[in-house]
């Protein structure tokens, strides 16, 4: 006998942050591999435009308006998804944005809005789900962390914070969860080309990536795709029941070196190995 009976096949997912980036990537991947996707976001319409897209390839998508800040919203955002696709088994929580700037010229309430955005409202999102899926006994919430959690980069501090309040939430959640027959997990993505932070001006960006140089942050230009990560949360949904993935990492692959150079590294200026 199985120890854990399989996932359902209509398994209802919500997407937090899903007008664009990684949120819009991970929905259609979603919605490709079957599941039926709420996509919520500040700018709906981005978001219908989405729904469009997927339901001309045959997925099932609806659109309904989500300002994670809002507890109101949150609600009014779940609920309008479970009557639109029924019970809800799979969240991603990946609503954000960052803010640049050194923590000693930074406003608190600039902090505080990125704290509220990327801590309070994956918080807001989870606890508008999970007391029904801890009730059937199973769901997935997967919540969208960062390399910045795990690794601080300058620049990036109330980001940063809040990511790093994520993992502690999600560790707490993992453990809180156990034997309830729900999975907590965390997909942390390296430096992903998105329009989140690069739309910021030059002065903000400029002294980030040379900090980040120098702190030895900034190895290579290769960036992962928003693709790239949506696969990855998709494969966590998916996991079957008995196993689960509690911490994910996805960094980009750096571009392919001159064999010379490679050769050069190695051996050193005199042509001797380095010790």
């Amino acid at each position: 006998m199985a120890r854990f009976e399989p996932h359902p096949d209509r398994r209802p997912a919500i997407v937090a942050g899903a007008s664009s980036g990684i949120g819009a990537a991970t929905a259609k991947q979603l919605a490709a591999h079957g599941f039926p996707v709420a996509l919520g976001a500040r700018r709906v319409e981005k978001c219908q435009e989405l729904v469009e897209e997927i339901k001309a390839t045959g997925g099932e998508a609806v659109a309904l308006p989500l300002d994670v800040t809002d507890a109101d919203s949150v609600k009014s955002f779940v609920h309008g998804a479970t009557e639109a696709l029924g019970e809800i088994e799979v969240l991603v929580a990946g609503a954000g944005d960052t803010n640049f700037g050194r923590l000693y010229e930074m406003s608190t309430d600039e902090f505080e809005a990125q704290v509220q955005i990327h801590l309070i409202g994956a918080n807001r999102m989870a606890t508008a789900v999970l007391p029904a899926m801890v009730q059937r006994r199973r769901g997935d919430v997967i919540f969208v962390g960062s390399d910045v959690a795990l690794r601080q980069r300058p620049h990036m501090g109330a980001y940063g914070a809040a990511k790093a309040g994520l993992v502690a939430m999600v560790t707490n959640l993992q453990m809180e969860l156990e034997g309830t027959g729900v999975r907590a997990s965390i997909v942390h993505p390296g430096p992903t080309r998105t329009a989140m932070g690069w739309t910021l001006p030059a002065e903000k960006i400029g002294p980030a990536l040379e900090d980040w140089a120098k702190w030895g942050q900034a190895r290579h230009d290769y960036f992962l795709r928003a693709s790239d990560l949506a696969r990855a949360i998709t494969f966590v949904a998916e996991t079957p029941r008995g196993g689960f993935i509690a911490n994910l990492e996805i960094q980009p692959e750096a571009p392919l070196a001159d064999i010379k150079d490679r050769q050069k590294l190695a051996l050193g200026e005199e042509g001797m190995p380095n010790q």
